[in-house]
């Protein structure tokens, strides 16, 4: 009998910068920042540890890639649109990408990140509310109070204690340690949620009025000003 022809290996996918970043997204998603080294990225691609670096030049670069790469997943302030709208959409979308990715929070606050997509970011959210009407100054002030109320209301969710679903039963639990003769408004705020007439949930959108409230009214005295 003819003999049949062999199997040809498949051909792996030869190694790219895209190729270290996504596995690195990966492995970071699946088991947190402190799962991403260069020895574990390099088992899961299934290459020397030494040939990553013709990629990546160390695990900082690769943290300043994986930050590049979620915020690519953000929605991009679009200029000449209703700005309160925008920069709404903008932190929910980001509020949504960095709970996808709980591990990308800390790195948005504690690296100067210059990849372009962040820059791209960046500069349309600036743009947005120059357009608006905003000064740089201002901008920058309306900006800065946006990502500081979206990355810690994100870390304030990653990290709380308790799970929304045992707010009532946790409530019921520490009611004791909190009596109404010491304690009188915290207790009551704790009957509320027991008795279930307050669900006791953080609500993103309830902050962010608040402060596009604020910001509206800077811009306004803004156009007072320069009139």
């Amino acid at each position: 009998m003819p003999r049949k022809p062999a199997k040809k290996a498949a051909r792996r996918q030869p190694l790219s910068r895209d190729k270290v970043l996504r596995a690195a997204l990966e492995m970071a998603d699946a088991g947190g920042l402190e799962s991403l080294s260069m020895r574990n990225l390099a088992l899961a691609l299934r290459v020397e540890a030494m040939s990553l670096y013709n990629h990546v030049a160390n695990k900082d670069d690769i943290l300043d890639g994986l930050v590049d790469m979620v915020v690519s997943e953000i929605d991009v302030p679009v200029l000449g649109a209703d700005w309160r709208q925008v920069m709404r959409e903008r932190a929910r979308t980001a509020h949504a990408v960095l709970m996808r990715h709980p591990w990308c929070t800390m790195l948005f606050v504690s690296r100067v990140n210059v990849g372009p997509n962040m820059l791209r970011y960046m500069d349309a959210t600036i743009g947005c509310l120059r357009e608006a009407g905003f000064s740089y100054a201002a901008a920058d002030h309306a900006w800065n109070a946006l990502d500081a109320y979206i990355y810690g209301f994100t870390l304030h969710k990653l990290n709380f204690p308790v799970d929304p679903s045992e707010y009532a039963s946790a409530a019921k639990q520490f009611l004791p340690l909190i009596p109404a003769d010491q304690f009188p408004y915290l207790n009551g705020m704790s009957q509320e949620v027991i008795a279930g007439r307050h669900d006791g949930m953080h609500q993103l959108e309830f902050g962010l009025d608040l402060i596009l409230d604020g910001l509206e009214r800077v811009r306004v005295a803004h156009y007072v000003a320069i009139a």
